[in-house]
């Protein structure tokens, strides 16, 4: 089928199929042979000889006054006549609804998508702890996984509540709440730089929407829950690293983030002081060694050797996980709980370790929240008062230390190897 003008060519009609699509011939200009069963629809052949399905349609409430727009649909040999038919069907669809599929992909392209707006997000953090670039990347990935591919703008108000109603539903209100917050905060960047992008959680809250309300979880007091909690490590948690890391946990009162990826380069036996890197706040932590801390180390250190050469960096190494250090505890907490016949969660042990220095002790704030690394309140008084030194901290760190163990076993001992 030879064209002599580009005029005549635009009118030619035929039904497109695999026999007449390869029948058609490349002329000096791109030209298109239009579908006579579906309006809109054709095959463009280049000068090259590449064909491509296009849909042509007008889009708008302005009849034929309103501008012409060309959406291509796939090339001819990676899609066949018929399935470029399906795919034009549903594209008129669209327009028939309202939808302009040809705006819709030149603000994708202008626009990066959710999964590349969420990478980059979490690229760009510098200073945050290693733990929350983690918990990002889960969010990304299990939580808004299947709309990494969409651009940022195609995911709308209803699009966020259903999902966090779904988020909730499979993985509890604090997920829902976590994966919301990062998603609000990725967008946000992006609606600055991109004008009319609307931040759809943003738009969410403006229309009613609502986080979860934070629960607080209460623990009774450590005289109650420390023999329990002591127990049931003892007697449901099998690896010897795990356990040995939920009491470095008990007696420090630290993160399960900072604790986990602890490297032997940071620890001073000799000197008894260790210091911790990824930290929440960014500010790296320097602690003492305490006598029950010293054998927890001593313990660790001891096993190190009979761990692979490229593990023996990580204070508590683990053989399975992708980074060389443990990097999950929770299959342990419901057991833990089973055994003591009282809810167990990590950071109770946090909880625990404050209450026992501010009310059994009845130790300064000031110098709990340095032991644990809370951030600076905004008081003036505390901001301008000199830090707290390692051995300023050595003395009373033991005495808390002393004191979980008089709570947890009546008899004062360590940790049982």
């Amino acid at each position: 089928m030879e064209p002599n003008t580009a005029k005549r060519i635009a009118k030619v009609k035929l039904t497109l199929t695999k026999r007449t699509v390869e029948a058609l011939e490349p002329a000096d200009k791109p030209w298109i042979a239009w579908d006579d069963k579906l309006t809109g629809f054709g095959c463009r052949v280049q000068p090259s000889g590449i064909k491509s399905f296009v849909v042509n349609y007008r889009a708008g409430d302005g009849g034929r006054k309103a501008p012409n727009k060309r959406v291509v649909v796939g090339r001819y040999g990676r899609v066949t006549p018929d399935r470029a038919r399906r795919l034009a069907q549903e594209l008129l669809g669209r327009v028939a609804g309202g939808g302009d599929p040809a705006g819709e992909r030149a603000r994708a392209r202008a626009l990066p998508t959710v999964g590349e707006a969420c990478d980059d997000y979490i690229e760009s953090g510098r200073g945050r702890a290693a733990e929350t670039q983690r918990s990002y990347r889960r969010y990304s990935s299990l939580y808004l996984g299947d709309w990494r591919s969409r651009p940022l703008d195609a995911v709308t108000r209803i699009d966020i509540e259903n999902r966090f109603h779904l988020i909730t539903e499979r993985h509890g209100a604090v997920p829902a709440n976590q994966a919301l917050s990062f998603l609000r905060s990725v967008y946000r960047r992006h609606c600055v730089d991109h004008e009319g992008l609307r931040n759809p959680v943003e738009l969410w809250l403006a229309g009613g929407g609502r986080y979860h309300p934070k629960k607080r979880k209460q623990i009774s007091s450590p005289a109650e829950v420390l023999p329990r909690w002591r127990a049931g490590i003892e007697a449901a948690v099998g690896n010897p690293v795990h356990r040995d890391l939920l009491f470095f946990g008990l007696y420090t009162g630290m993160r399960r983030g900072e604790i986990m990826p602890l490297v032997w380069d940071r620890v001073d036996l000799e000197a008894r002081l260790f210091r911790v890197e990824a930290t929440k706040t960014g500010v790296p932590l320097e602690l003492p060694v305490t006598r029950q801390l010293g054998e927890i180390l001593a313990r660790r250190r001891a096993n190190s050797d009979a761990m692979p050469a490229n593990l023996r960096d990580w204070v508590f190494p683990s053989l399975s996980s992708k980074s060389g250090h443990v990097e999950e505890l929770h299959a342990h907490y419901a057991k833990i709980g089973k055994v003591a016949g009282a809810k167990f969660w990590f950071h109770g042990l946090r909880n625990a370790f404050i209450t026992v220095a501010e009310r059994e002790l009845m130790l300064p704030r000031s110098l709990t929240k340095r032991l644990v690394n809370h951030a600076r309140p905004s008081d003036v008084t505390e901001g301008y008062a000199a830090d707290w030194t390692v051995e300023q901290l050595r003395e009373p760190a033991q005495r808390i230390a002393d004191r979980i163990d008089e709570l947890s076993d009546p008899e004062g001992s360590s940790v049982a190897v």
